[in-house]
């Protein structure tokens, strides 16, 4: 079966740095993959992506060495288990809040007797190779978002799950669950203690932690949390960010030596 290069970099202690993957188009996608994004996430939660866009866009990512990802819109397994049939190297689910919503996801994502995973890999044995059904189980990264204080106080039992490869934090969610404004790179104190506490029990049980970030500076911050797998805002956003910072350079006629 084809390497996870995830869980080799994570192996060999390095971090990932991955990218998200909001507007349907198998374009951006294979532009995006070929920015050297250690993985790309193809988000079906709140994206603009359905299943047949998705779909398009694996296959543009297949083309490069960039490890393919997907957001499942919801703790559901048809639709988790029709991304990994259709070449998702790994599966990030929201709103696991419980050991036992992580044991629906897990089990989603893994072949029996580890899972309830029905056998089916239509396009995954195309990208992945013949003997799929035989490596999956230990190939498929399973992240599981933590975005509630429940969540939050339920940690290490959802860390327990076996089969559960790692956490990943949505700090908007986290945010609004403690009272607080939505929006990227949280600085509430009560947040920033749950994001650090979740990397430490995380690490702890030696799982991978992930995080969502809008800044290079909060990405950093994180690392020093102990987070290994960073995703750095969207490729929309990332697009409207220079946009902005060209035009608005153009318009105050204005040469930058880090100009686009």
């Amino acid at each position: 079966m084809r390497e996870n290069k995830i869980r080799t970099t994570l192996a060999n202690g390095g971090t990932i740095f991955n990218g998200w993957l909001g507007v349907p188009s198998s374009v951006s996608a294979e532009a995006m993959a070929r920015q050297d994004w250690d993985s790309l996430t193809i988000d079906l939660q709140h994206g603009l992506v359905d299943y047949p866009s998705a779909v398009t866009m694996l296959q543009a990512i297949s083309q490069t060495e960039t490890t393919p990802l997907a957001r499942a819109p919801w703790n559901e397994p048809v639709l988790v288990q029709k991304l990994l049939d259709a070449g998702a190297y790994g599966i990030i689910c929201p709103m696991i809040n419980s050991r036992e919503d992580a044991e629906r996801f897990v089990g989603a994502c893994r072949y029996a007797p580890d899972g309830y995973r029905s056998v089916g890999p239509i396009r995954a044995a195309m990208y992945a190779g013949a003997d799929y059904v035989k490596e999956a189980n230990h190939t498929i990264l399973t992240l599981a978002m933590i975005e509630t204080q429940a969540a939050v106080e339920n940690v290490d039992e959802i860390l327990e799950t076996p089969g559960l490869d790692g956490i990943y934090v949505g700090p908007s969610d986290l945010s609004v669950s403690f009272g607080h404004d939505a929006g990227f790179d949280p600085e509430f104190p009560k947040v920033i203690e749950a994001i650090e506490h979740v990397a430490k029990r995380t690490t702890a049980h030696g799982l991978i932690p992930g995080i969502h970030v809008g800044s290079v500076r909060y990405g950093l911050m994180t690392q020093e949390f102990g987070y290994r797998f960073i995703t750095l805002l969207s490729e929309l956003r990332l697009m409207q960010q220079a946009s902005a910072w060209a035009l608005s350079a153009l318009r105050a006629g204005e040469s930058r030596p880090d100009a686009p």
